[in-house]
């Protein structure tokens, strides 16, 4: 990931998406999907959970991928030690509590996948002996992460055409990089695959290797996104009876809806959001997709593609 201190064109590198990484080809393509064409939706990959889980620690950024478990947690780490000792004063924002500041950010970790409200991040960065960061240090932080690109939430999407009724803009949280929220909250693809990833600093869903492997489909889809001129935002009403976990916008603002699901299988249930977001938009939805762990790409009889993660490309 590169930020550069000066730049002419503001282009954000991302780390590598799974594409990138060599763990499958991909047969599956965001600008194919953008083309609202509906083309046929094949490919198999060997893929499973524990690819998945070792990809979300393992971090897509290119100087770490040759290093694995104790040295590339090490590095890891002296990323985030640079973040808050060097990168935090060069943006002219000193931090006088480094163990507060990483508080936070492994509270943000926390709330990966999710709208928590920062007030709800806020308490959760609360210290053994009960010191919580201010509010307008908690806004500070934030706002000097997201221009080091260590945080990079999903804003909110709405349609240009037909104003759904009670939509909500709340951000949904992302760190930069996966790997970054699973090291600031201590967790390794063992205990992943184990399931005992349980936090409460979202409000206590309890299992965050789902949305783990959704922040890390985030991350694929926005380079794929980017690659093709469109948009990566989320879709939640204001009641959370619909959502559409990111929303990929062509510059027309029509839009192709994808749902992530940590599993194999797609169920009717797992589709209605997206069944109702092209009932509600039916001229400017290209295209439905699930992305998945399982091994099969396919189209489902109502026409909502099923992809693998692995298979999913530019």
């Amino acid at each position: 990931m590169h930020s550069g201190a000066a730049r002419i064109v503001t282009l954000r590198m991302r780390p590598m998406a799974l594409s990138e990484r060599g763990i499958a080809v991909p047969t599956v393509s965001i600008a194919s999907l953008l083309t609202g064409e509906r083309d046929a939706v094949v490919g198999t990959t060997t893929c499973d959970l524990a690819h998945y889980a070792q990809e979300i620690v393992r971090s897509g950024l290119p100087g770490l991928r040759h290093y694995a478990a104790r040295p590339l947690r090490a590095h890891l780490d002296g990323y985030l030690r640079q973040t808050v000792e060097r990168d935090f004063p060069d943006e002219a924002q000193p931090v006088r509590r480094p163990d507060a500041l990483l508080r936070w950010m492994a509270a943000y970790a926390a709330a990966t996948s999710t709208t928590a409200s920062l007030e709800k991040i806020r308490t959760a960065a609360t210290s053994a002996d009960g010191e919580v960061p201010a509010k307008t240090t908690a806004l500070a932080y934030r706002a000097v992460l997201e221009r080091l690109w260590i945080v990079d939430p999903v804003w909110g999407w709405l349609p240009s055409r037909n104003m759904l009724a009670r939509l909500t803009q709340a951000p949904k949280h992302q760190m930069a990089d996966p790997a970054l929220a699973a090291r600031l909250l201590g967790i390794d693809e063992r205990a992943l695959l184990r399931g005992d990833t349980s936090t409460s600093a979202h409000g206590g869903d309890g299992m965050l290797f789902g949305r783990l492997f959704e922040s890390l489909v985030t991350l694929s889809a926005r380079v794929y996104a980017q690659a093709a001129e469109a948009q990566v935002r989320h879709l939640r009403t204001k009641d959370g009876r619909q959502e559409v976990d990111l929303i990929v916008e062509r510059g027309d603002h029509r839009v192709v809806g994808i749902e992530v699901k940590l599993g194999a299988t797609v169920t009717d249930h797992d589709v209605r959001h997206r069944l109702w977001l092209r009932e509600e938009l039916p001229d400017d939805v290209l295209d439905l997709v699930v992305i998945t762990t399982g091994t099969t790409a396919y189209r489902r009889m109502d026409g909502i593609a099923v992809v693998p993660a692995a298979l999913l490309g530019p």
